[in-house]
C-alpha cells in the first residue's frame, strides 16, 4: 500500500485533514486524548514491524496501511492542538494584566504617527512578582510626534495597556482581519500612546533573525542611494528583498492585471531562479560524487545567504527549505521522486508550523509546483518546435500554462480576478525579472554597483509594457466571486480535466465535463439571484454611516464616506463588489434625492415597500409632526432629539443606530428600543443589518 518513493505524499492527506478538523475544535482536554491515540498508534505500528514475519503481518497490508494514515491524522491534530496558544495555561489573556513585559517579533511598520507590530508576551507583575506568561498581542502605537521612539526587531518593551480580543469582520465580504492574525496566532490587540511604554534597551530577539534584518536594512539604504526613479526603488526593495516598499497604485494593478503580482513576492519563483542560475554556472562539477557534494554546498549557502539579505522573510524560508530538500534529494538520494520531495518539504515545514497550512502564499506555492512537476512535461509534449529559441519559448509557454492552470481556482476564490493575458504577461517578465533578480543581487556587491543605471533602466521599461498590458481592453475578469461549495467543484472539474488529458482517457474527460456542468450551474443560480436581488445593507462603521439600497445590479449608497476613503474601500466597496454592483448613486442623508426604485425626501427614505425615518441633527429639540407605519427609524449624527417623545401615531418595527452616535447615546437609545419592545440595530461592533425585500 506505501510505495517507498510516495511515502510522504501519501502521508500528507491525513496529516493535512487532522491539522484542519482539529485547528477549528481546539480544546485543551483534546490534548491527553491526541497524545495518547497517537502513542498507542505509533507502539501498535512498530509492533507490526518488529514481528512482520512472524506474524505475517503481509497478510493485512490494509490493516497496516489504515492504522498509519490514522497515525498521522490524529499526529496532525495533536501538532495543531499543542501550536494553538490560547490552549496554554500561561496564557497571558487569561487574566487582566496592568502591565506587561514583551519583545517586538517582526519589523515594525509606520503610517504616519501610528507603529503597528505583532509582540511576544513575556511576563507580567502581580503583588510585586513577575509571573511567567505566553501569546502574541498586535499592537497599535501612537508615536510622539516631538520625540518619536524607534523600535526595531527584538527590543523589549514594558508597557501598560488594556487588551481586547480582535474583532471579527462586521460587513458582508469584509477582509476577515480576525482568521488572519489566528493563523498566526494572534488573538488580541491593544492601542497605546507612545508614555504608556517604557523602552528597556534590551533586544532579546533572535539574533540571527535580527542580523538577517539589518542586513536587509542596509541593502534597502544601499538601493536607495543607487536608484534614482521612486518607483524603480519600490519596485526593486519589494521585488528582491522583500522589503515592502511604497507601491504606487498603478504600478500593483498594472501586476495584478497582467498575472504577473508572483513577480512582487519574493518567493519560490525568486529562489527558484538563483537555483537555476547557480546550477547552470556550476554544471562542470556534475563530473564526480564529491564535486557534487561541494556543488550542493556552495548552492545552498548561497540560496540561504540571499534568505538572510530578504530578512529571512516566511516566503523565502519556506521557498529555500523546499529547494534544499529538493537538492538534498538530488544529491543524495538513490531514486529521485519530485511527489514526495515535495511533500517532504511540506510535511517537515507543517510540523514546525501547522498554522501555515492557512496561508495564502503556502498553499498557492505548493500548487503550483506540483503543478510545474505533474502538468508542465505534459503540456510540453503537445506541440514539439525544432528551433531551439522557439522550443524555448514554448517551454515558457507551458511553464506559465502549468501553474496559471493548477492555481487559478485559488487564485479566484481569494482574489476574485482572473488575469485575462497571464500568457502574454508572464512571457514578458520571464526574461525581465530573471535580469532584475541577478543584476539586483549584483549591484549590491561593491565596485560592482556601477551598473545600476541599466538596472534601473530595465524596471521602468517593464513596469510601462506591464502598464500597456494591463490597459488593453478586457485585460481582466474582476468581481468573480465564488463560494467554498463552487471551489471544490471548480478543483474537481480542473483535476479530472487535467487527468484526462494526460491519459488520453474518455470516460475522465466526460466525468469533469459533467462536474463542470454542475459548477457552471451553480455560478448561474448566482448570476440569478444577482440579477433579481433587492436588499438593504446598513454598514456597521465606527465613526460614519453608509447604507446601499439595491436592485439588481445597480445601488443607491447614502453615506458620509467619500470612494477613495479607506473606512469605504475597506468596510463597503468589497459588499458591493461580492453584489456585483456595475451602477452606483452616492448621496448623504442631508441632500434630497429622487430615482426610479429609490426616494430620499423630507427626512424619509421610500425604496421598494422598504420606509424608515431618519432622525437627525436638524431635528435637534423639534417635535415630530410625521404620522404613519414605519420599517425602521434611523438615528444618525448624534442628535440631541429627546426619542422618548416620539409621537405615538409613528408606528416602526426597528431602531438602526448608527455608528456616529457616541456611546452613551447608543447606551440611551438601546434602553428605549428594549423598555418599547423595539428591535435595535446598532451598527457599532455589530453584524451590519441586512434587510431582504420580496419581490
Amino acid at each position: 500500500m506505501f510505495k517507498a518513493e510516495y511515502i510522504f505524499a501519501r502521508i500528507l492527506l491525513p496529516f493535512l485533514i487532522g491539522i484542519s478538523i482539529f485547528y477549528f475544535h481546539p480544546s485543551e482536554k483534546m490534548i491527553l486524548i491526541l497524545a495518547t491515540t497517537s502513542a498507542i498508534i505509533f507502539l501498535c505500528i512498530l509492533t507490526i514491524n518488529a514481528t512482520y514475519k512472524k506474524l505475517n503481518a503481509y497478510k493485512f497490508k490494509g490493516v497496516t496501511g489504515i492504522s498509519i494514515f490514522l497515525f498521522f491524522f490524529f499526529f496532525g491534530g495533536l501538532l495543531s492542538v499543542l501550536n494553538n496558544e490560547i490552549l496554554k495555561s500561561n496564557y497571558f489573556a487569561k487574566k487582566n494584566y496592568t502591565y506587561l513585559r514583551i519583545w517586538v517579533n517582526d519589523e515594525p511598520k509606520q503610517t504616519n504617527d501610528i507603529i503597528r507590530f505583532t509582540a511576544n508576551v513575556v511576563s507580567s507583575f502581580e503583588k510585586s512578582k513577575r509571573i511567567k506568561l505566553s501569546g502574541k498581542l498586535l499592537l497599535a502605537l501612537k508615536v510622539d510626534s516631538i520625540h518619536p521612539i524607534h523600535l526595531k526587531y527584538g527590543d523589549e518593551l514594558i508597557i501598560s495597556a488594556k487588551y481586547l480580543e480582535v474583532e471579527p469582520p462586521y460587513n458582508p465580504a469584509e477582509f476577515d482581519f480576525k482568521r488572519w492574525l489566528a493563523a498566526q496566532n494572534v488573538y488580541e490587540q491593544t492601542f497605546i500612546n507612545q508614555n504608556h511604554l517604557i523602552k528597556t534597551n534590551r533586544n532579546i530577539g533572535n539574533p540571527i533573525i535580527k542580523f538577517a534584518l539589518d542586513l536587509r536594512e542596509k541593502q534597502v539604504a544601499k538601493y536607495r542611494k543607487l536608484i534614482k526613479n521612486d518607483e524603480a526603488f519600490a519596485v526593486a526593495s519589494t521585488l528582491i528583498l522583500g522589503y515592502r516598499a511604497d507601491l504606487s497604485k498603478e504600478t500593483l494593478a498594472a501586476y495584478s492585471k497582467t498575472g504577473t503580482i508572483h513577480a512582487l513576492s519574493v518567493s519560490g519563483s525568486h529562489v527558484a531562479i538563483i537555483f537555476f542560475v547557480l546550477d547552470l554556472c556550476l554544471v562542470f562539477l556534475n563530473k564526480k560524487r564529491f564535486l557534487r557534494i561541494l556543488k550542493f554546498i556552495v548552492i545552498c549557502g548561497l540560496i540561504w545567504g540571499y534568505a538572510l539579505i530578504t530578512g529571512l522573510s516566511p516566503s523565502v524560508v519556506r521557498a529555500a527549505i523546499m529547494i534544499t530538500i529538493f537538492i538534498t534529494a538530488r544529491t543524495f538520494a538513490k531514486s529521485k521522486n519530485g511527489y514526495n520531495t515535495l511533500a517532504f518539504a511540506a510535511f517537515c515545514q507543517l510540523v514546525y508550523n501547522p498554522f501555515l497550512i492557512w496561508d495564502v502564499g503556502f498553499q498557492l506555492s505548493y500548487i503550483s509546483v506540483f503543478g510545474l512537476i505533474y502538468l508542465q512535461p505534459k503540456i510540453y509534449k503537445w506541440a514539439f518546435f525544432k528551433n531551439k529559441w522557439l522550443n524555448k519559448v514554448w517551454e515558457l509557454i507551458a511553464l506559465s500554462l502549468a501553474a496559471q492552470l493548477v492555481t487559478f481556482p485559488l487564485c479566484i476564490y481569494y482574489f476574485h480576478q482572473f488575469p485575462v493575458y497571464f500568457l502574454f504577461g508572464n512571457l514578458f517578465i520571464s526574461i525581465p525579472l530573471i535580469l532584475i533578480m541577478i543584476l539586483g543581487i549584483f549591484i549590491l556587491i561593491p565596485y560592482i554597483d556601477k551598473i545600476s543605471p541599466i538596472f534601473e533602466w530595465i524596471i521602468v521599461n517593464t513596469n510601462a509594457v506591464l502598464k500597456w498590458i494591463a490597459d488593453l481592453p478586457f485585460s481582466t475578469f474582476s468581481s468573480v466571486w465564488i463560494n467554498l461549495p463552487e471551489l471544490l467543484l471548480l478543483c474537481f472539474a480542473l483535476g479530472l480535466f487535467v487527468y484526462a488529458l494526460s491519459k488520453f482517457d474518455k470516460k475522465f474527460l466526460f466525468a469533469s465535463g459533467m462536474v463542470y456542468i454542475a459548477y457552471i450551474s451553480m455560478v448561474t443560480f448566482d448570476e440569478w439571484k444577482v440579477v433579481h436581488q433587492k436588499k438593504i445593507i446598513f454598514f456597521t462603521l465606527r465613526k460614519n454611516y453608509a447604507a446601499a439600497f439595491i436592485t439588481g445590479r445597480e445601488a443607491v449608497v447614502v453615506t458620509d464616506l467619500a470612494t477613495d476613503d479607506k473606512n469605504y474601500l475597506f468596510f463597503v466597496a468589497p459588499a458591493l463588489e461580492q453584489s456585483q454592483i456595475n451602477k452606483f448613486d452616492f448621496i448623504s442623508l442631508k441632500q434630497d434625492t429622487t430615482l426610479k426604485f429609490f426616494l430620499k425626501k423630507n427626512n424619509q427614505i421610500i425604496f421598494n415597500n422598504y420606509n424608515s425615518l431618519i432622525i437627525d441633527e436638524r431635528m435637534n429639540y423639534k417635535k415630530l409632526s410625521t404620522r404613519g407605519i414605519f420599517s425602521s427609524i434611523w438615528l444618525t449624527a448624534n442628535n440631541k432629539f429627546k426619542i422618548e417623545n416620539l409621537p405615538k401615531e409613528i408606528e416602526y418595527k426597528n431602531l438602526i443606530i448608527d455608528a456616529t452616535n457616541k456611546d452613551y447615546k447608543i447606551t440611551t437609545f438601546k434602553t428605549f428600543a428594549e423598555n418599547n419592545k423595539v428591535v435595535p440595530h446598532v451598527l457599532k461592533k455589530n453584524p451590519a443589518y441586512l434587510v431582504y425585500l420580496t419581490q
